[in-house]
């Protein structure tokens, strides 16, 4: 029997710090940075280019020390070493399993990370390394989700998978209105005309003048990763 066909062959992954947080309160779970990197090697196993932007918000969420006095601006630094540390975490886990890595970060750490370098960073992906990007856009105001958007075109992803804790976009929050309905699919304008919460306006903006499709998908199911990349119907594609 044939092996299936990948839908597509070049994917950002978009990854939450809260997805590693596994039934941790704040932090880092061993274990589930290791059960993701098996769904990613998996994928990786179709031939696919897999780059991954990582999230900071199960370590410190720059929103919340704001609001308890902190300059934004700190805040925004320290949300994007999390992301860093994050970084470290799942590029660990990869290569326990055998996958060839390189973490790229948009600040400087020379002793732990590779900067961003555009070329470089889709020569890695064609030599079948997973890159992992961190730092966001190294810059404070920026969420990681626009850093996802920026980075999947620089590198001409086909689509961004945005990995959540819920199978989709709602027409509210399912968690907290039990009236919510999925959408299949949403144009971009729409998600932003209703004020959805999808990945931020700038993001959605820059996905939807670029024509870069993304797709939203429950990372708890085992397997939905490799399901999105082959294609099938889950989750909600946002165009």
């Amino acid at each position: 029997m044939a092996a299936p066909k990948p839908a597509f062959q070049r994917i950002l992954l978009k990854l939450s710090g809260e997805s590693l947080l596994g039934k941790l309160a704040n932090g880092i779970d061993v274990a589930t940075a290791r059960t993701i990197a098996q769904e990613i090697k998996d994928v990786h196993a179709l031939g696919v280019e897999i780059a991954i932007m990582m999230g900071g918000g199960n370590i410190i969420r720059g929103q919340r020390v704001t609001s308890e006095g902190l300059e934004r601006v700190a805040a925004d630094q320290m949300g994007l070493l999390a992301t860093v540390m994050n970084g470290i975490a799942l590029q660990d886990a990869l290569e326990k399993l055998g996958v060839v890595t390189r973490h790229m970060s948009a600040v400087e750490i020379k002793a732990i990370a590779e900067p961003f370098i555009r070329r470089r960073a889709i020569r890695h992906l064609e030599k079948g390394r997973v890159v992992i990007f961190t730092a966001g856009l190294g810059s404070p105001y920026f969420t990681t989700d626009t850093a996802a958007a920026l980075r999947a075109l620089e590198i001409k992803a086909q689509v961004i998978l945005k990995a959540t804790k819920v199978d989709g976009v709602y027409t509210a929050d399912p968690m907290t209105d039990p009236g919510a309905k999925r959408f299949a699919k949403i144009r971009c304008i729409d998600v932003l005309k209703r004020g959805l919460k999808v990945m931020d306006a700038t993001a959605i903006s820059l996905c939807k003048d670029n024509d870069l499709p993304i797709i939203v998908f429950n990372l708890r199911k085992r397997g939905n990763i490799k399901r999105a990349v082959l294609g099938e119907d889950i989750g909600t594609r946002v165009y």
